[in-house]
């Protein structure tokens, strides 16, 4: 441990103290003398500069070797002072081990001694500064701890887990003096640990990785394992390579489920059993902290949820209340107007909702029919806008899904940005879209606009849709109601360039200018279907029944110099298919060089978008051309029904096969006979049939008589 030694010689004769230190430092090269004459002079060195040793005379003028002791003892009881006098010990030895002497030496003559005083310094200095050191260490350690201590509180007061590890790293690096610190979170979503914080002492020092994967290196290997490692040196361990490693001896101290501190030293076996020991406290300490920091987070996450939860329940139970009050009002309407309008209206009542209105489903594209709490400004523009607006795009998809379609945030969402400046205006940020649903048919959709972003919650959502549901089945209930009394149906006229639909296929076989004609259409049920349809009499389907898989006979049932009329027998297509479902009738329907117009009555309780959408996806060059309403006399329905309700099926049939072939015309455009072949009977069988329903359609023109 001895390095240079610095002895301050301090006598009377000034030749001696020359002479002594010239012998010491014959006898030691670390040590380096100084000389001084007189007590006085001493303190005047000791002044200027620090000293390891003073060799003193004890007989001085003015001041005693003792005297000058007892000076130096106080500014530094621990500094080694040797006695080295000519008087005998018997006469100072006492007094000199009383005051603190380190060393008492007899002077003597030769030169002999000064390897016993070169000793006695020697010794007296490595223990001098070992104790020296023993004692800044453990100032120092006494130091750090407090500094710990300190840092522990800054820990436990520190909000977030990022201030927490930011605060352990900056104190590894300053406090520890260690040349890297790192801190890596886990994250359990991804199963990695990732870089949260770093201090590092040069900045030649590489960057530490900001990822580490599962199973990837030692950082990892000690995380799972739970137990801190030190590593003299990390370039002896398999999975490092040297050019890879940020520091040579790293200690790696797990922080719980949390992540990892790491601290590294640039010497192979950097660590001392101190240095180790006041990281772990510290890792410790960190770990406490982000336990503390996270129990309170879950606390702070509780409250919050309490808190929304409760400002959810009290909305939800004000918007209960306002449900109920629609639910009344929209009981006592007599029309869909009166229904949509008391809904927007209530709404937009409310403090809760800024403003509502609701886009019907009848038109294309959907238009708002009725509104509250909005000028008619916003409005004007949604219908200006059209196929642009936000707005309808979420009354589409309201639609396609069946269900409630949630903007949680207009000012974040791109699709809303050309409605940023009116939700500034307005004051809204939500916006809720609800179908008017009922046993599957949707009759438009309710739009609320609502203050503040994601500000409608799961429950709310649900009651609103339930209200939605609501408004469905009185508005179905008020149009079948209306339909009982005027019997209203819609006529639309549909446009279908489809090569697929069997009418576009058959008009291929006719002159481009001249159309074909679709009569009527027998339904036979398990039989099949049966179209009447009428061509041009230069036109000929022959054969067409062998070469179409979609035709199962095809025959003529009557013709003259204008016109044939074919039956054409199938299964059933995709086009009638769509029509069985929707309880749809055929009004008209011509073809002419691949393109048809058909003209389909419908009933009001039928969807119109949901109609046309399901003929679209099976042709999809489909395009409505018109919509009509027609109305019917009650008597004209009732005449329908009761006769549709006093004829069989077969009766029905012939009934039917007659008016579309032109039997009841004069001349007649088919015979009895033609039409047993059409249907697969008999003429005799039809014929009976056919007298049949004549004779129950006549009584009940007459006097309503039941007859068999």
């Amino acid at each position: 441990m001895t390095g240079q030694i610095t002895v301050l010689i301090v006598d009377t004769e000034p030749r001696f103290a020359d002479h002594a230190g010239e012998l010491l430092e014959r006898e030691r090269d670390s040590i380096v003398t100084e000389a001084a004459t007189s007590g006085a002079d001493a303190l005047e060195v000791l002044e200027r500069r620090s000293v390891d040793c003073i060799v003193s005379d004890y007989e001085m003028p003015e001041m005693t070797g003792l005297e000058l002791l007892e000076r130096v003892r106080e500014d530094d009881p621990a500094l080694p002072f040797i006695l080295f006098t000519g008087r005998g010990p018997e006469e100072i030895a006492r007094e000199a081990i009383a005051a603190g002497v380190t060393q008492y030496l007899q002077k003597e003559s030769g030169e002999k001694q000064y390897a016993l005083l070169a000793n006695q310094i020697t010794n007296a200095v490595d223990q001098y500064r070992t104790q020296t050191e023993l004692r800044e260490s453990e100032r120092r350690y006494e130091r750090t701890l407090a500094t710990l201590h300190e840092t522990t509180r800054d820990l436990m007061r520190a909000e977030t887990k990022d201030e927490i590890y930011r605060s352990a790293v900056e104190t590894a690096s300053e406090i520890l003096d260690v040349a890297v610190a790192v801190a890596y979170t886990f994250e359990p979503t991804a199963g990695v640990l990732e870089h949260v914080a770093s201090a590092r002492g040069s900045p030649e020092l590489g960057e530490p990785a900001t990822t580490i994967e599962r199973g990837d290196g030692l950082v990892w290997d000690v995380f799972s394992e739970g137990e801190s490692t030190y590593y003299e040196d990390v370039t002896r361990e398999g999975s490092v390579e040297p050019g890879e490693a940020v520091s040579r001896s790293e200690l790696i101290v797990p922080l719980g489920t949390h992540g990892v501190l790491v601290a590294g030293c640039e010497d192979i076996d950097g660590f001392d059993e101190t240095m180790m020991e006041l990281l772990h406290i510290l890792a410790a300490n960190t770990e406490a902290a982000l336990d503390r920091a996270e129990r309170e987070q879950l606390l702070r996450d509780h409250d919050r949820t309490l808190t929304r939860q409760n400002e959810e329940l009290t909305r939800l139970n004000h918007t209960n209340e306002i449900v109920r009050e629609i639910n009344h009002g929209i009981a006592q309407a007599s029309t869909r107007a009166a229904i949509e309008e008391r809904v927007c209206d209530r709404l937009a009542e409310t403090d809760r909702y800024r403003f509502a209105w609701i886009a019907a489903n009848d038109d294309e594209p959907p238009t708002p029919t009725a509104w509250a709490g909005i000028d008619a400004t916003y409005i004007d523009r949604i219908r200006d806008d059209g196929e642009r607006a936000p707005e309808l795009a979420l009354v589409r998809d309201t639609l396609a899904a069946g269900q409630e379609r949630l903007i949680h945030d207009v000012l974040d969402d791109e699709a809303w940005q050309s409605r940023r400046k009116a939700a500034l205006t307005y004051g809204y940020q939500t916006v809720l879209g609800v179908p008017l649903i009922a046993d599957e048919h949707r009759y438009g959709v309710l739009v609320v606009h609502v203050s503040g972003a994601d500000s409608v919650g799961q429950r709310e959502r649900a009651v609103l849709a339930e209200l939605g549901e609501t408004i469905g089945h009185t508005i179905q209930s008020i149009e079948r109601t209306r339909a009982m009394v005027t019997d209203s149906r819609l006529e639309l006229e549909l446009d279908v360039a489809d090569s697929r639909l069997l009418l576009n296929r058959l008009s291929a076989h006719v002159d481009a200018a001249t159309p074909i004609t679709l009569e009527g259409i027998v339904d036979r049920g398990e039989d099949g279907i049966v179209l009447f349809v009428s061509t041009p009499a230069t036109a000929s389907f022959s054969g067409l029944e062998a070469d179409w898989a979609s035709i199962e006979t095809l025959s003529v049932v009557s013709d003259d110099e204008e016109t044939t009329l074919y039956e054409v027998t199938v299964a059933s297509t995709p086009f009638l298919d769509v029509l069985r479902t929707y309880d749809v009738q055929v009004r008209t329907a011509t073809a002419a060089d691949g393109d048809s117009t058909l003209v389909l009555e419908v009933p009001q309780s039928v969807e119109t978008r949901s109609l046309v959408e399901a003929i679209g996806d099976e042709y999809p060059e489909t395009e409505l051309r018109a919509k009509r309403e027609t109305t019917h006399t009650q008597s004209a329905r009732r005449l329908d029904t009761d006769l549709a309700e006093r004829l069989t099926d077969k009766q029905f049939e012939a009934l039917q096969a007659a008016h579309y072939s032109g039997f009841f015309e004069w001349p007649r455009g088919s015979t009895g006979e033609d039409l047993a072949d059409a249907l697969g009977v008999s003429p005799p069988t039809y014929h009976y049939h056919l007298r049949a329903a004549e004779r129950k359609l006549v009584a009940l023109a007459f006097d309503g008589a039941s007859t068999s």
